[in-house]
């Protein structure tokens, strides 16, 4: 029995050295590193085996062996016998101190890509090499490649969360800030990248420096690294600019948002970024974009929250412009008494449909949208006349009970569209959907108001609305506004294109195509609830075998620390293999779909104790703040002593429901997402409207006809006899 579980516990692998020839071994997981390590030096005869290390060679995997991720050394692994993270570090040390030139580069180059191992990381901090590295910066002797490598080896090192950000001097802050500030045309790539990268998460992690590092920094260097021809220096700077946006109070916010929506700065990003020809907008950059547009609308919060003072003078100078503008452009306001002229305006203002025409601050009271809903009013009087004065002029001049009431329908359109561009929101972690029309004006929310009360008015008319069909009218411009948003368009010209297509006829058609298909699998015949019942485990069947497919082909995620924190450009790849018994997975890039054999490590789906989601998992326990991590997050909690759990973050919903439902189905579990449940609705259906493709026409009862009361008397049969 000790013969077997020593056999179940030994994993062959090749085991390669410089200059020597590879030693293919039994892995025992039970043996203890040290041991391991004494026989390969045996076998190549090398003494102080206590300075060797065995390290993992795979593209994205280049870290030590320790006992903490020893269990990811699988049959047919290749590692590589090499001197330990304490010698190597120490001989770094060295060769950075006391090197010449070249010496000193191929240091900081081989110090660059080992710090991104934790326990390389560890020993280099502690033998004082961190401290090295700031004194080198602070001192500005490094140039070139160099730098550049002495400022990648810096973040890597501080990326694993050792030492604070906190311990940095001013000296070394004014220092990157120069690289970044440093307009010369042959500054390298790699320094400005770094120096960006250093810069953000000062911001984000020292509030103590935050104020200096604001001095240092010019905001218009940021903007021209955002002209690079280079997407990780404009990726970088974007990323500052949001963590400069995110810490700074609202004052600054103001000014920083100005000075991103002035012409110059919206060109270079529409530009440079978005219509860049190097082709379509990565990951990350998307992401990046996404935040900074959510932090821009975030400023209109406040308007929107703010109910209108009735002792606020401005507010009423607007609101009287607004009457003036649409009625009094002959300037003539001034004639007659004062009684005539307030009964004149309180007419006005039932003409312009405010809800309350005696006082029409009181239309503003409720928030959202607030304030925010007349200076959406006063912009479109003021800078698009011609259709204000059309769109008020058309509906109050009507004596129907047609028209569209500006007032009301302006109030309910601020709130709706407060509600589609979620303003007020945190932006999420996995979000990347922005909104590349609103980088082509200066006043984007208020353009944005001034097409879709256009498109109000017309659908209005278009639907011969009366006032009672107020809820109706606004479920359709929101359908309009939000399928011409999910087309990306451009510009607001497109978006108006879009508009123009989406009329309420076309809204309409897709909307009875939708029902049409709803009332037929929604009915609730009892034969048709039969037949469903009878049908179903066959769809269940189906929908688990294209979940199946969905695991296998596999699912590029972001990474996360233990800790839920989303790790910028670090992505992993996972498949289900295709006899559904092992999970492969591996670090990857954010464009790449590894195949199965580069994926190195490997879950047998048997090892799989439990599925967890939300905050139920590890790395979200600690989590606070960021609700849509939480909704997005599942776990696999394993029966490895090794590895207790398998933690993803899903990019959305549908890949969220996808792998819930994939593992629950091969743990055996039901699956309950909302997505499987659409599914299962969605081939019900029309899987019974194939089987009763010939009882069309007929009427499906809801109950089966009553049996028939028993006869008098049974006198009718037919007696043979």
């Amino acid at each position: 029995m000790p013969a077997m579980n020593d056999t179940a516990n030994i994993v062959k692998i090749a085991v390669e050295m410089a200059e020597q020839v590879p030693q293919l071994i039994g892995f025992n997981q039970k043996h203890s590193l040290a041991a391991i390590i004494q026989d390969l030096c045996n076998g190549w005869q090398l003494t102080e085996p206590e300075l060797y290390a065995l390290q993992f060679t795979e593209n994205n995997n280049k870290n030590y062996v320790t006992e903490k991720n020893r269990n990811e050394i699988k049959n047919g692994s290749i590692l590589r016998l090499t001197f330990s993270p304490s010698k190597t570090a120490e001989d770094i040390l060295f060769k950075v101190k006391n090197g010449n030139l070249d010496e000193k580069t191929q240091a900081l180059q081989k110090l660059s890509l080992l710090s991104t191992d934790m326990t390389f990381a560890f020993e280099f901090i502690n033998k004082q090499g961190l401290a090295l590295i700031i004194s080198m910066t602070e001192e500005g002797k490094c140039q070139g490649a160099t730098l550049a490598f002495c400022l990648q080896s810096f973040v890597e090192l501080m990326d694993h969360g050792i030492v604070s950000w906190d311990i940095l001097e001013c000296t070394f802050i004014n220092r990157v800030a120069s690289y970044v500030n440093n307009q010369a045309p042959n500054q390298d790539n790699k320094v400005v990248q770094a120096s960006l990268s250093i810069l953000e998460s000062i911001v984000l992690n020292s509030s103590a420096k935050l104020a200096h590092l604001e001095k240092e920094l010019t905001f218009p260097s940021l903007v021209v690294h955002l002209q690079s021809s280079n997407p990780v220096t404009q990726q970088n700077a974007i990323a500052l600019i949001n963590a400069l946006f995110l810490k700074a109070d609202h004052a600054k916010r103001k000014a920083i948002s100005g000075t991103l929506n002035s012409q110059k700065v919206r060109n270079v990003i529409l530009t440079n970024i978005i219509q860049a020809a190097s082709g379509q907008v990565g990951t990350e950059m998307a992401h990046q974009l996404y935040v900074l547009q959510t932090h821009q609308l975030a400023l209109l919060e406040q308007r929107m929250n703010t109910k209108m003072d009735l002792q606020d003078q401005d507010a009423h100078e607007k609101i009287k412009e607004l009457r003036r503008i649409a009625f009094d452009m002959d300037n003539n306001s001034n004639s007659g008494d004062s009684t005539t002229r307030r009964q004149g305006f309180a007419k006005d203002y039932k003409k312009l449909g405010f809800k309350c025409d005696i006082n029409p601050a009181l239309d503003f009271a409720e928030t959202p949208p607030g304030m925010l809903a007349l200076d959406c009013m006063i912009y479109f009087a003021r800078n698009h006349v011609e259709n204000y004065t059309k769109v008020v002029l058309e509906n109050s001049c009507r004596a129907d009970e047609h028209e569209c009431p500006f007032g009301r329908t302006s109030v309910e359109l601020v709130r709706l569209l407060c509600e589609v561009l979620r303003i007020g929101e945190a932006p999420s972690e996995q979000g990347h959907h922005y909104h590349p029309m609103f980088f082509t004006t200066d006043h984007p929310f208020e353009e944005f108001f001034c097409v879709c009360i256009v498109l109000l008015n017309k659908t209005w008319k278009e639907m011969r609305a009366t006032k009672e069909d107020f809820v109706k009218v606004f479920s359709v411009v929101k359908e309009q506004i939000t399928r011409a948003l999910a087309g990306q368009p451009l510009s607001l010209e497109k978006f108006r294109g879009l508009l123009q297509v989406l009329t309420y006829s076309e809204i309409t058609n897709l909307w009875q195509q939708e029902r049409t298909s709803r009332e037929e699998w929604e009915s609730h015949a009892r034969p048709i609830v039969e037949l469903r019942e009878q049908i179903k485990p066959e769809i269940i069947e189906l929908i688990q075998q294209q979940r199946y497919g969905f695991l296998a082909e596999g699912t590029r995620f972001t990474k996360y620390s233990p800790r839920g924190q989303r790790i910028k450009d670090k992505f992993w790849y996972i498949r289900l293999s295709p006899n559904h018994k092992v999970f492969h997975y591996g670090d990857c890039d954010e464009k790449s779909a590894p195949p199965l054999e580069d994926l190195s490590n490997k879950l047998p789906v048997v090892d799989i104790k439990a599925l967890v989601t939300g905050k139920e998992c590890p790395h979200m326990k600690d989590v606070r703040g960021r609700k849509t991590t939480h909704q997005l997050a599942f776990s696999l909690l394993l029966d490895s002593v090794e590895v207790s759990s398998l933690d993803f973050v899903a990019p959305d919903e549908q890949v969220f429901d996808y792998w819930t439902d994939g593992i629950n189905a091969l743990l055996g579990n039901k699956m309950t997402s909302k997505e499987a449940q659409n599914d299962l609705d969605t081939l019900l259906s029309m899987d019974i409207k194939l089987r009763l493709l010939d009882a069309e026409g007929v009427d499906i009862p809801q109950d089966p006809p009553p049996i028939p009361a028993d006869p008098p008397n049974y006198d009718f049969c037919y007696d043979s006899k």
